[in-house]
């Protein structure tokens, strides 16, 4: 059987979006401990973009069928969200494997159907839309683990989240918001800056500017450029936490004197686990917090929503839906 798919067909790393390609692909591969899920609806990520440059998929697993996040159906009809770090815990691939985002190692949900160990679906709760669902298992998830596990940070404290309109950085905002946390968030772009005041944000900034009060913690996706900035608003003792590194992974400033004076924590951060996003599902059911969602487009439309991502032309999530 065949299915209809978006798939990186050759990596291209100046022009991702000349690999990618619209069409048949076959039907997921089932093994010992898996499931099958039909989905109703995936979001597009930066990871899928830098699958296409040939960022963590070789030459050799093309073609690969792209995408990360989904909801959907089980085998039961039952209503679920997949969550796609695959080996974390050997369930479904054997403890030795290493863990991998699926589309690293195995076809993703860009597609009518995906392959997912059974360990790996959970119950969506029927509060939450399958688009809405369909947002959270990475960049919601990534922002959620970076504010309440890495950066530790409680009702209260202050973050100021770097480049506002990402799709991290606009989890971040509105998780914080949500939780009791005093936000201040950065962009190039007015209406961005906009945005994130309406999201929940106490002020908006260029990148750069100065705060009104050092921050107990920085959420930091955007890297090299505003990577000085984010260690010179810390308090003394706070955390940094970076999940990501769009604008460059090489600083021209470490700042590595102000970080050992000030005592100040870096921490890297990926992903989440599954139980982390069961409590993000939760806590998006109880408080009544939803996912921002730039655009909703049918699967076969699937390279606007690229165009878009690739542009940097949006707020908050591309979803496509099947």
């Amino acid at each position: 059987m065949v299915m209809f798919a978006a798939y990186a067909a050759s990596i291209d790393r100046d022009q991702p979006l000349n690999g990618l390609e619209l069409g048949e692909r076959p039907d997921p591969e089932v093994r010992p401990g898996w499931t099958t899920v039909t989905v109703k609806a995936a979001s597009i990520n930066h990871h899928d973009l830098w699958s296409l440059r040939g960022v963590g998929l070789g030459e050799e697993s093309l073609p690969m069928i792209l995408g990360c996040d989904a909801a959907g159906l089980d085998e039961d009809g039952n209503e679920v969200v997949v969550h796609s770090v695959i080996g974390q815990s050997g369930h479904g691939v054997g403890p030795r494997e290493p863990r991998s985002i699926l589309t690293e190692r195995y076809q993703g949900t860009f597609a009518e159907r995906v392959a997912v160990p059974a360990w790996n679906v959970l119950p969506k709760p029927k509060e939450l839309s399958f688009a809405e669902a369909a947002c959270l298992p990475t960049a919601w998830l990534t922002a959620y683990r970076m504010l309440f596990t890495n950066a530790n940070v409680r009702p209260g404290d202050s973050v100021l989240v770097q480049g506002a309109g990402g799709g991290v950085a606009t989890a971040a905002i509105v998780l914080a918001r949500a939780a009791g946390l005093r936000v201040y968030a950065t962009s190039r772009d007015e209406a961005k800056r906009a945005r994130a005041v309406e999201l929940g944000a106490l002020e908006a900034y260029e990148p750069g500017a100065r705060l009104p009060q050092r921050v107990d913690a920085v959420i930091e996706t955007v890297g090299a450029a505003t990577w000085s900035h984010s260690v010179k608003s810390l308090r003394p003792g706070g955390t940094l936490v970076i999940s990501g590194a769009t604008s460059g992974p090489s600083p021209k400033a470490a700042e590595l004197n102000r970080i050992f004076f000030l005592e100040l924590k870096v921490v890297g951060s990926t992903m989440g686990t599954k139980d982390e996003l069961e409590g993000l599902l939760h806590f998006c059911a109880t408080t009544g917090v939803r996912p921002v969602i730039d655009s909703v487009l049918p699967l076969d439309r699937a390279r606007e929503g690229f165009e878009r991502m690739d542009r940097g032309d949006l707020f908050g999530k591309v979803v496509l839906t099947v």
